[in-house]
């Protein structure tokens, strides 16, 4: 990230920054704090810095203004059910980033720890949420007298009616039938004395069409839906050291099963073993790599449903898997989008809605997922004996042309 000096802004943004600027002066003045600090926490919750992702003298005005404040709150005013985690987050953003140029010494900066989230608000089931909100507004409704669109009309009581109109329809039909009788004799009597009868068409047996057979499924990595993945939280899991719980965007339509809510986005929640081998500050508002059609499985008692991809070094023969790592997180473009398509290049496919695990396309794949010298992810056929014959090596790419990398592991294995 460039130095502020050499940042440029357009004039909104230039607009956008005095604005920030103006309510700092504002918190330093200490005119309706308490206010102006939820209203502060609310707008940088979808916000790296004040202007979004880009750095600028009112991330300075804001820290100047809240620094004070921040010091001497409690962990319960930071990041408690009422406190204000993304004011603390920005605080510890501007005193320990370089952009900035503070040159805060570590004895002067305010202690903040991470990794200590008292309180994550839980995620809103949509549906349940719009069906509350309708029961709601009938309750209201009706306490007002007003009548609600879909509610029971009280109906005319017309049952005598109803009773003779059946009735009456019930003689007609069976006059009509004694009718058909009485034909059906005389045309028997008719018969008997000799007259021709029209004899019926034997109906011709149709014979039934088999519907096609199903078109084969073409053996390829492709099947697996890998997706751009935006964490948006991460916290430790409750019941388990070595996993972590992430909220993640990856592009799936509001009502998907398995998704919620959260911050406006729909998510779903997954959980990945990577508690002590990434920090867990690396895992907070970043894009990933998620493997999104594995079926869904619970983890000590939370429900996880997608992986995130990460590169590891290559087992050799004969060792065990330690799982000590070190491990690093598959990086998608940086301009790529939550929810984009990701494949490996030569091998795209439609894949499955959700992977069959008796079918083991995922166990059949993963051992050809792999990094190479040049930090590029990829899939090598030559490893998956299923696809004998064939040696290509395909890097791991975006809709949009991107390649998918890690930051050190050469020749290592991804999964």
């Amino acid at each position: 990230m460039a130095a502020l000096e050499a940042q440029k802004y357009t004039p909104a943004e230039e607009a956008e920054i005095q604005q920030w600027i103006t309510k700092a002066d504002s918190l330093k003045a200490g005119a309706d704090n308490q206010s102006l600090l939820d209203t502060l926490n609310t707008e940088l919750a979808t916000r790296s810095t004040a202007l979004g992702t880009k750095p600028s003298t009112a991330d300075l005005a804001i820290y100047n203004a809240v620094a004070p404040l921040v010091r001497a709150w409690t962990p319960e005013e930071r990041t408690g059910q009422q406190g204000r985690p993304h004011i603390v987050r920005l605080v510890d953003f501007v005193q320990n980033s370089p952009v900035f140029g503070l040159k805060v010494a570590d004895a002067d900066k305010i202690a903040i720890d991470t990794e200590e989230v008292l309180y994550v608000k839980p995620p809103v089931d949509a549906k349940a949420e719009k069906e509350r909100l309708k029961k709601e507004k009938a309750a209201a409704a009706a306490a007002a007298g007003t009548p609600v669109a879909g509610a029971e009309k009280t109906l005319v009581d017309r049952t005598k009616e109803v009773v003779a109109a059946v009735s009456e329809k019930a003689s007609e039909v069976k006059d009509k039938i004694v009718e058909a009788k009485d034909k059906a004799v005389e045309a028997a009597a008719g018969a008997s004395e000799g007259k021709p009868q029209k004899q019926k068409k034997e109906k011709k047996e149709k014979t039934k069409q088999a519907p096609p057979p199903p078109a084969p499924v073409v053996l390829s990595p492709g099947l697996i839906d890998l997706r751009v993945g935006h964490i948006l939280k991460a916290i430790k899991h409750p019941e388990a050291d070595s996993l972590y719980v992430s909220t993640i965007a990856m592009g799936d339509k509001p009502g998907t099963e398995d998704t919620t809510e959260y911050e406006g986005q729909v998510v779903r929640t997954v959980c990945s073993g990577l508690n002590g081998l990434v920090p867990l500050e690396d895992m907070q508002n970043r894009k990933v790599v998620v493997v999104c059609n594995l079926k869904p499985v619970k983890m000590r008692g939370i429900k996880s449903s997608a992986m995130v991809l990460a590169a590891s070094p290559k087992i050799k023969e004969g060792e065990a898997d330690d799982h000590k790592g070190p491990v690093e997180l598959v990086n998608p473009p940086a301009d790529a989008k939550a929810g984009e398509r990701v494949y490996f290049e030569g091998w795209l496919a439609e894949p499955e809605k959700v992977l069959n695990p008796k079918k083991k396309v995922w166990e059949t794949f993963q051992p050809g997922f792999t990094t190479t010298d040049d930090l590029e992810v990829a899939f090598d056929a030559s490893v998956v004996k299923e696809l004998e014959g064939k040696d290509d090596l395909g890097k791991l790419v975006t809709e949009s042309g991107g390649v998918c990398t890690v930051p050190t592991l050469k020749g290592g294995q991804v999964r």
